[in-house]
């Protein structure tokens, strides 16, 4: 089996969700790039909502040097992301204490081909995997915002492992999760950090590697309006396992994304946040480029 056809067939085994890394398929449980602006400001007490609306479109598969493997690919992955945050009246550890879950819907289409011919296609929608956090604690300082959570993400989605396109992934997945945000004089820097220990696929008998990934984004405030840039960086840490036995090399992806940003606050107390993210620098992974809607609101 050459490179090409070898990468392929790895591609074709597992795309799941509606992000593509490394680890089983290509694909892992988080949606890197999601978060932007502000992302370590938790609100008030309240029940707020949050939409997500998520395009990506992959070109090319890259190698472990980060070279284009030759796979001839055309993934198109569309997200529609529910998110339901509940910050209550109470206190843990001098912080704001909240609790949230995320419910995606995803739509995912595709064909990977070599030398011009068609390994396997696929078409399929569906829920996703669905993750839940109910501890989450806010801390808050005139400039410095910060945050941590423990989420946890459920195989809900749809599998079969005889399928190009998967709405799940058919494991689960603990993260811890810390997010800050700094605000001075208009200037905003912001990021969310995360730590993924994956658990295994038991119909496949694949376990994908421990990952570390962190959104971010820089920007100004102009009143109501925050321009700038966001994007995010992926690395996995341990290497994949099939069988008990290490897969290929580990197949250890890595990933760096940026693109511009902008977001709007109105006088309703809602706010709109736009973003494009084009990964410029990829390993073992799918390489594309994302869109970015997302929408906020006190319910």
């Amino acid at each position: 089996m050459n490179k090409s056809l070898a990468t392929a067939v790895v591609i074709a085994a597992g795309f799941a969700g509606f992000q593509a890394n490394a680890t089983e398929g290509g694909g892992n449980a988080y949606p890197n790039g999601a978060e932007g602006f502000m992302s370590g400001a938790l609100p008030p007490q309240g029940l707020y909502y949050q939409n997500y609306l998520n395009h990506y479109t992959v070109n090319k598969v890259t190698d472990a040097d980060g070279d284009n493997t030759g796979t001839d690919i055309n993934l198109q992955a569309t997200a529609d992301v529910s998110r339901f945050i509940y910050m209550t009246d109470k206190k843990l550890f001098g912080a704001d204490w909240g609790m949230y879950t995320t419910i995606p819907l995803v739509h995912l289409s595709g064909e990977v081909a070599v030398n011009g011919t068609p390994v396997v296609s696929s078409t399929t929608s569906g829920l996703g995997d669905i993750s839940i956090s109910p501890l989450m604690l806010g801390w808050h300082t005139p400039n410095f915002h910060y945050a941590f959570a423990l989420e946890v993400t459920a195989p809900t989605g749809e599998y079969n492992m005889t399928r190009f396109a998967n709405p799940g992934r058919n494991y689960w997945v603990f993260t811890p999760v810390f997010v800050a945000t700094y605000l001075n004089n208009g200037f905003e820097a912001s990021a969310k950090f995360m730590y993924d220990f994956n658990g295994k696929n038991d119909d496949t008998d694949y376990k994908s590697g421990q990952e570390f990934h962190f959104d971010y984004a820089v920007g100004y405030h102009l009143n109501n309006l925050t321009l700038g840039v966001a994007g995010y960086y992926y690395q996995q840490l341990t290497g994949d396992k099939q069988n008990g036995q290490k897969y290929l090399d580990g197949y250890k992806g890595k990933a760096f994304a940026i693109g511009p940003a902008v977001k709007f606050d109105t006088a309703a107390g809602y706010s709109v946040e736009l973003r494009y993210q084009t990964e410029v620098s990829t390993e073992n992974k799918p390489e594309g480029d994302k869109f970015w809607l997302k929408f906020t609101t006190r319910l």
